[in-house]
């Protein structure tokens, strides 16, 4: 469910809408003039370690954003923090690890982080809305089109949307898993020119920072990241993926279209100026739809479907939907509409689909024509297994 709240609009914050979102940035230079950009900035940017905001960090990157409103671009600012935020109010000393506690500190945090942004913002006369989404929003067709559209109306609006995982109803199986991963979504959703994920580390280095490694400036395929090791989350554990899943955000984002910088907060400015700053993803593949850019790196898969060679053949070549006469075996244990892997014979996943029928379904149709199904067992028997729109190749 998606959760839309936004401040009184002020009259400065009314401005025309930037323009289109629609040219390709070849080099970070291309920030300066972006139309359209989506921000991610981290739980360990915003807060202290005894989990409260830290106003300072905060009304720093306000600062550096609203006026880049200002100037015309259009923001989507993807914030961590509500959990962060909510540790100090209920008296916890660090990030719980149960989700039933996590949900709590979220809901508690939520409020104070949003309260905070909308001060801030209204500071520098701009408005901003609250958006809170899970994953089925960016993956079932009906939401995910209001979600687009209750966007692109608050970017036309001069609005700057702050968006965040909704934590106190998300569970861990639909779950994003940190917001690095639902900032690249939300790049997808938006169209956006380039997408900047913030943190407290102002590079990624080809080793510790700390033993004279050097930044990695650029980064123009996975090749470039071979040998490289990559952070996870800090000692603090404020945070929940440290530069590892913003390294996997920005790979996403630039194999699918859209280039990524990955830099700290401490850097906002200088990135958006387009400054020579942090880690440069330049695109290395095509857009595709944000329902498939989840399928392929994100959905938790719940089994697996084995394919004759027939099968695979009309899958990956001749881009048709999976039939259950193709099928030869069934693993995993998944109800209709999740997310399954489909291999063929020699155990090579070939691709991944949103699943039509649940896994105690599925054997007694395997070999079987539709229509001889449903003749057998009923019309609703006669849909394919995985139709081709909730099909991505790997």
């Amino acid at each position: 469910m998606v959760h839309w709240t936004t401040t009184a609009m002020t009259p400065k914050a009314q401005l025309e809408p930037g323009r289109p979102a629609a040219a390709q940035l070849r080099d970070r230079s291309g920030l300066a003039t972006a139309g359209r950009i989506v921000v991610k900035v981290g739980s360990s940017s915003l807060t202290t370690v005894a989990g409260g905001i830290s106003e300072r960090a905060l009304v720093s990157l306000v600062q550096v954003l609203a006026e880049r409103r200002l100037q015309g671009t259009e923001v989507i600012l993807v914030s961590s923090g509500a959990i962060a935020a909510g540790l100090a109010p209920l008296g916890l000393a660090r990030r719980p690890k149960d989700l039933a506690t996590q949900q709590a500190a979220a809901s508690v945090g939520q409020g104070l982080l949003m309260a905070r942004y909308s001060q801030a913002f209204a500071a520098h006369g701009v408005t901003v809305s609250q958006v809170l989404l899970t994953a089925e929003d960016l993956t079932r067709r009906t939401q995910h089109v209001n979600a687009h559209r209750a966007l692109e109306r608050l970017l036309h609006l001069g609005v700057v949307p702050i968006v965040n995982e909704n934590d106190t109803v998300a569970t861990h199986e639909i779950r994003f898993g940190d917001n690095d991963r639902l900032a690249a979504l939300v790049a997808h959703l938006v169209k956006a020119e380039a997408l900047v994920l913030l943190s407290d580390v102002d590079a990624l280095y080809d080793g510790p920072p700390q033993h004279g490694a050097q930044r990695i400036s650029h980064v123009a395929g996975p090749a470039d990241l071979a040998g490289v090791t990559i952070g996870t989350a800090g000692k603090a554990g404020l945070g929940t993926g440290g530069m590892a899943t913003k390294v996997e955000a920005a790979a996403i984002a630039a194999d699918t279209g859209i280039p990524a910088l990955v830099t700290s907060a401490a850097n906002a400015a200088a990135a958006l100026a387009g400054a020579d700053v942090g880690t440069w993803f330049s695109v290395n593949g095509a857009r595709r739809p944000v329902r498939l850019l989840w399928l392929a790196h994100l959905a938790d898969i719940r089994g697996t479907l084995t394919l004759d060679d027939g099968a695979v053949k009309a899958v990956r070549e001749r881009h048709k939907s999976l039939l259950p006469a193709g099928i030869t075996a069934v693993s995993g244990n998944f109800e209709a509409g999740d997310a399954v892997e489909l291999a063929d014979l020699n155990g090579v996943v070939v691709a991944r689909g949103l699943v039509n029928y649940a896994a105690a379904e599925l054997p007694q149709m395997l070999g079987h024509g539709t229509k001889e199904l449903a003749r057998a067992l009923g019309p609703e028997y006669e849909r394919e297994v995985v139709h081709v729109d909730d099909l991505v190749l790997l």
